[in-house]
């Protein structure tokens, strides 16, 4: 899933991000309501893990101002307020779930499981004939197991989870490589040379697209 963390707690947001890309999920951070809200107006997510208490913007406000220009992205909402009042209006600024601090992380892994099953971003995601496990970081080409290193699978499914869109290159540097490689580096291009070599080339086919000076396209695979 490519999961937007908005979180002013810089441990925390750091804690989420290694937490969530572990788990195989493409993440973004941004410390601030309003530079969240101007995240999710230009880029698409399956998920907002949204803090309660933000600068710029809190959280309620900005799920709210979401849900009123026609953005449904799921929202899980955190936050230190546990009456019951307080969970009531973030589920009524339009919040799709609630978890309280302290939370344990394999719970907060399992409640973005089940809006992503809600959502169809359950752990099978399909373009034409590849199949992805993001359970069991396997892919399946024409019925064929490829075996792809942990960063190939990684750019690979998100590729994947954007099928038919452009993914720049700032995207793919923050959410493959959590932003620590240098956007000059060649980097990319041979991770995308090498997943050609494993996803294309031995079907005679060319499926991601490099959209010159932009970023690169994953199509439907067709022989």
């Amino acid at each position: 899933m490519h999961v937007l963390v908005v979180e002013d707690d810089q441990r925390l947001a750091d804690v989420l991000r290694r937490g969530l890309q572990e788990a195989d999920h493409h993440v973004q951070v941004r410390h601030d309501g309003l530079e969240g809200l101007a995240l999710v107006g230009t880029e698409r997510f399956d998920v907002v893990v949204l803090d309660w208490m933000l600068p710029g913007l809190d959280g309620p406000s900005m799920v709210r101002a979401m849900r009123e220009r026609g953005d449904r992205t799921p929202v899980l909402m955190l936050t230190a307020r546990h009456a019951v009042p307080d969970r009531i209006g973030g589920l009524d600024a339009g919040a799709d779930d609630y978890l309280a601090k302290p939370f344990s992380f394999d719970e907060l892994l399992a409640r973005l499981r089940a809006i992503g099953r809600r959502t169809g971003h359950g752990e099978l995601l399909t373009v034409g004939d590849v199949t992805i496990d993001r359970d069991r970081r396997a892919v399946v080409v024409a019925g064929a197991t490829v075996d792809l290193t942990a960063r190939e699978f990684a750019l690979l499914l998100l590729l994947a989870e954007r099928a038919g869109r452009i993914v720049s290159r700032m995207e793919i540097l923050d959410a493959v490589w959590d932003g620590n490689t240098d956007l000059r580096s060649n980097a990319i291009d041979v991770h995308v040379a090498r997943l050609r070599g494993k996803v294309d080339r031995p079907f005679g086919r060319e499926s991601i697209e490099t959209v010159r000076g932009i970023g690169f396209r994953l199509t439907a695979p067709q022989a």
